[in-house]
């Protein structure tokens, strides 16, 4: 293995966030029972005509804005021409020589390795139908059949240079595109209903070999952990083919979950296969300057430079700001929670966000946007354990109270159960002569050397407070009374 270098490169279907397709009105609204979504231009009909979809052309823009990327102030549309069953036109219309976004590039991270996947282009194109083989619930169960509600569905083609050398990285990669995407808006990456799908060119070759070994393509890979067991095993297979003296044939496969294993569909076409010619029923699109900074005026900060403002304003680590930034919602919640708690509380805010809520958002198989606690509610919780009203593990017990909608504010939960926290010291101090009283083997431990014993009376004094004692204050005191 350590004789071969690996070489992959990227190819993402984008499904676009439009209500309508690229070239006709029919919905893109996922669920519908198949070919309700298809009008007479999605089924091709003779002598209908494609119209493009502007908003299809806005999220390309977007997306070329966000990766750096140059714009084409022209491009071409292009029929890539191919017979399957579900391409009632005979051809795909696609952009070949002429895409709309150029280049640009997209850094990721795999541990603490930062790297830079440079990108060769991007290009709108329409979606084919889909073939059901025997599928229950389905008009088709026990036969074959064509649902061409997908057909004409708006797609961004994104295609990398061969830059990623493991199937980390190029999961990695894939990650990134994915909550970029989702954060200019442009996707909602949904990988079960084929928003989001990725093939992936493999090759290996020898190190210090210059020429690229010949690859094969794994398609429609919609899942990260797929990915990675697809690109290992094909990395694998290619090399002990290889040590074995045998060759590597230019092919499409596919990868089959449950065994783990890619095997052969086809063997792989080359773009002259296709007949790309420029479709003559659509002008070449025209994006001009004006066009451009409009949509730029329209863009979120994007996650790079959020990172970089949320370490600078608020003193996080490059860590906790990673976190936050892994979507656009999570961020804009975590700045919404501390504009509430106050600046100061940022960091507190930054733990609570990644640590209670996350898990509990992860438990329930919540989105952050669905969260039962709102953003003003974690920072008004958060103030509360800032001046001391209350404690964190009292804290953890409002935090419940809020997320199972007992009250709207942490106020009310505190109010109502009684939980503000024992700061008076005389109150303190009665119960901590209370607690040494009732426990004079712990207090002969602690004066013998064991530290531990130490920890379990601050416990027994939280424990007879039901832990509405301020923890600091109450080993404070036992300190200076066992002193």
């Amino acid at each position: 293995m350590k004789e071969w270098e690996v070489v992959i490169g990227i190819e993402t279907h984008a499904q676009l966030s439009t209500q309508s397709k690229i070239f006709s009105g029919s919905s893109t609204a996922f669920g519908a029972a198949p070919n309700l979504q298809a009008n007479a231009v999605d089924i091709a009909l003779p002598g209908v005509l494609p119209v493009l979809n502007k908003v299809a052309v806005d999220c390309a823009i977007r997306f070329g804005l966000a990766v750096g990327a140059e714009i084409a102030p022209r491009s071409v549309f292009a029929r890539k021409n191919y017979f399957y069953p579900d391409l009632p036109k005979g051809y795909q219309i696609s952009q070949y020589e002429l895409p709309v976004v150029l280049g640009g590039q997209l850094k990721i991270h795999v541990g603490d390795i930062e790297k830079t996947v440079h990108l060769t282009r991007a290009h709108l194109e329409e979606d084919a139908g889909k073939s059901l083989h025997e599928q229950s619930g389905h008009h088709f169960q026990g036969r074959s059949g064509i649902d061409l509600n997908r057909a004409g569905t708006p797609l961004l083609e994104i295609v990398t240079e061969p830059d990623m050398r493991s199937a980390a990285e190029a999961v990695a990669y894939a990650r990134a595109l994915h909550a970029l995407l989702r954060w200019i808006g442009i996707c909602d990456g949904n990988m079960q209903e084929g928003s989001f799908r990725c093939d992936a060119n493999v090759s290996v070759r020898r190190f210090g070999q210059a020429q690229l070994g010949i690859r094969r393509e794994i398609k429609n890979l919609n899942s990260f952990r797929f990915m990675q067991q697809a690109i290992d095993y094909e990395v694998q297979w290619q090399i002990a083919t290889l040590e074995d003296g045998g060759g590597i044939e230019q092919a499409t496969v596919l990868f089959d979950p449950g065994s783990g294993e890619t095997r052969a569909m086809r063997t792989k076409e080359d773009a002259h296969d296709y007949r790309y010619f420029p479709d003559p029923d659509l002008p070449p699109l025209l994006i001009d300057r004006q066009w451009v900074e409009q949509i730029r005026s329209q863009m979120p900060e994007l996650p790079n430079a959020r990172r970089e403002r949320l370490v600078a304003d608020y003193g996080l680590s490059p860590y906790d700001a990673k976190v936050l930034t892994a979507s656009l919602e999570l961020a804009t919640y975590y700045e919404a929670a501390v504009a509430t708690a106050g600046r100061a509380n940022a960091k507190t805010c930054a733990n609570w966000v990644t640590v209670e809520l996350a898990a509990r958002l992860n438990k329930e198989d919540h989105e952050v946007g669905c969260s039962p606690v709102s953003a003003r509610q974690l920072g008004e919780l958060v103030a509360r354990i800032a001046d001391g009203t209350i404690s964190t593990n009292i804290a953890r017990k409002v935090f419940d109270a809020l997320w199972n909608g007992d009250a709207d504010s942490a106020d009310e939960i505190i109010a109502k159960q009684g939980w503000h926290q024992i700061t008076d010291h005389d109150a303190l101090e009665t119960l901590i002569d209370e607690v040494l009283a009732g426990n004079p083997g712990m207090v002969t431990e602690f004066r013998a050397g064991k530290e531990k014993a130490f920890n379990a009376l601050v416990g027994q004094a939280m424990k007879a407070t039901r832990g509405q004692a301020n923890p600091q204050r109450v080993s404070d005191l036992l300190r200076k009374k066992l002193a």
